[in-house]
C-alpha cells in the first residue's frame, strides 16, 4: 500500500483555474472569539506554488500605502470561494517585480478570455393551433372547400 492511496487530494470546487497576474477576490473563513465570519482579500496573484496537497497561491494588494501579501493553501477548506475579477497578461510565472513598483508602474494589462458559452436550451416547439391545418389535411376536398369559404371573408374586412 502506498501513501498516495491513503491521502487523496480533493480539489476545492470553489477555486477556478488561476494564473499569475489574475486579479482575484478570495473569501476566507475566519474564526474570532468563537464566531465564524467570511473575510475578503482582493489582489493580484503573484505566485502559484504547485505540488499536490501542499499547493498554494500568493495574492498581493496595497492597503493604505503598504504592500500586503497573503498565501493561501489551494486545498484548504477555509477558503470559501475564489472569484477571478480579471485575467492579467503577463510573461512570467512569478511576479516578484511588482514588489518594487507602485502606482501606474504596477499595472498589468488585461488578457481577454473568451467566455464559455452555455449550451442553448432546447425550446419546445409550439403545438399547431386547431384552426391551422396540416399538409395532409389541406389535400382533402373538405379542407379545400373550407379555405375557399374563408377567403371572401378576409377580403371584406
Amino acid at each position: 500500500m502506498n501513501m498516495a492511496s491513503l491521502i487523496e487530494v480533493k480539489p476545492n470546487p470553489n477555486i477556478p483555474d488561476l494564473a499569475p497576474g489574475d486579479t482575484v477576490k478570495v473569501s476566507v473563513k475566519v474564526v474570532e472569539s468563537g464566531r465564524e465570519r467570511i473575510q475578503l482579500f482582493q489582489g493580484v496573484v503573484i505566485k502559484l506554488q504547485r505540488g499536490g496537497i501542499s499547493a498554494s497561491f500568493t495574492v498581493r494588494r496595497v492597503a493604505y500605502g503598504v504592500g500586503v501579501e497573503r498565501t493561501f493553501p489551494l486545498h484548504s477548506p477555509l477558503i470559501e470561494k475564489v472569484e477571478v475579477i480579471r485575467h492579467g497578461k503577463v510573461r512570467r510565472a512569478k511576479l516578484y517585480y511588482l514588489r518594487g513598483r507602485s502606482g501606474k508602474a504596477a499595472r498589468i494589462k488585461e488578457r481577454r478570455v473568451a467566455r464559455e458559452k452555455k449550451p442553448a436550451q432546447v425550446q419546445p416547439e409550439p403545438e399547431p393551433a386547431q384552426d391551422k391545418l396540416t399538409q395532409e389535411e389541406l389535400e382533402t376536398p373538405q379542407a379545400q372547400d373550407k379555405l375557399t369559404q374563408e377567403e371572401p371573408e378576409n377580403k371584406q374586412e
